[in-house]
């Protein structure tokens, strides 16, 4: 199982010093993966809800000053030599398909290989309506539309595509990604549309575990969803194991609630042996990927929770 770490993409720990330390740190303690998070601007009011939160309000913290996210995935590949670089999500129809299928050829090529491409279509009207992105409400199928357009564009030697939001022909996207046929697509988003996504195009499904109107917090849960996953992958005429799990965790440890909603065991709750059971139990059900959130203040903060994690958890898995 690869274990990953939320790189930090705002407020004071994503100065480039702080990052930099948390980042070259994590990957010499042995994390396989950072990922990052992906805000073009943060309106100052917002109408829409978050889907993380059970109020639907968007973290106050969150609307701290942030980096662009593909701009900081290149500049932490420029400074790390083995770990993988995962955007945790990037939001499709925030940039222009073809730009964007060229800025992560490129990424992939200069970091070796190192990128995975974790893909959502985004929640934040106002945020769309700010960057100029496509309507929202087609949001969903631009999604669809420009994921099928990068993967045109990076296998193909001579890339055409005529869909209702992207149309090109007679040019040429070169160097092609370094990973064959592309790198890795993981579809967040725990939504039926999500899943359904997965289904289709993902090779992995990508969920957070925390989404109140979809919640993933017990084994039984992300057993019932999993098994959706599989139906689906099979309606949609692939091998219906085609589509790996990943896992982002954000809530764990003993100050975690207990309970699930449904009564059970809350995944990730409890001491590090539990965690530790529940990462066993997941990685048995084909879950090959987890990252986790680990908080602080500062760096060495961050690092620290870091090291006890490894020390603590890890071994137990």
């Amino acid at each position: 199982m690869l274990i990953g770490f939320n790189a930090p993409t705002a407020g004071p720990l994503s100065a480039a010093d702080n990052l930099a330390k948390i980042v070259v740190g994590a990957e010499a303690m042995g994390f396989d993966y950072a990922t990052f998070s992906d805000h073009v601007v943060i309106p100052t009011s917002i109408a829409a809800e978050y889907p993380y939160s059970a109020s639907g309000e968007f973290p106050a913290g969150a609307r701290a000053e942030r980096h662009e996210q593909l701009t900081e995935l290149a500049w932490i590949a420029a400074k790390t030599t083995r770990l993988r670089l995962v955007t945790s999500v990037m939001v499709v129809p925030h940039r222009p398909a073809v730009l964007t299928a060229k800025i992560l050829s490129t990424v992939d090529v200069l970091s070796g290989g190192r990128l995975t491409l974790g893909i959502g279509a985004g929640w934040m009207r106002e945020e769309f309506e700010a960057v100029g992105a496509p309507d929202f409400d087609a949001r969903g199928t631009v999604t669809d539309e420009y994921v099928r357009a990068f993967v045109e564009l990076w296998t193909k030697d001579a890339p055409k595509f005529d869909g209702k939001h992207v149309r090109f022909s007679n040019i040429l996207l070169e160097p092609k990604p370094v990973q064959k046929p592309h790198p890795p697509i993981w579809v967040g988003g725990e939504s039926g549309p999500a899943l359904r996504r997965a289904a289709r195009i993902g090779d992995a499904w990508y969920p957070i575990g925390t989404n109140p109107q979809n919640p993933l917090d017990s084994l039984t849960r992300f057993k019932t969803q999993v098994a959706r996953l599989r139906k689906m992958t099979t309606e949609a005429g692939r091998d219906p194991n085609a589509v790996g799990l990943s896992l982002r965790v954000t809530v764990f440890g003993e100050t975690a609630p207990a309970q699930a909603d449904d009564g059970e065991h809350r995944l990730f709750a409890g001491p590090a042996a539990m965690i530790a059971a529940d990462m066993r139990a997941l990685r048995d059900m084909g879950v090959n990927s987890m990252d986790f959130g680990f908080g602080g203040s500062t760096a060495d903060e961050v690092l620290g929770a870091m090291q006890r994690f490894k020390a603590e958890v890890l071994p137990l898995v």
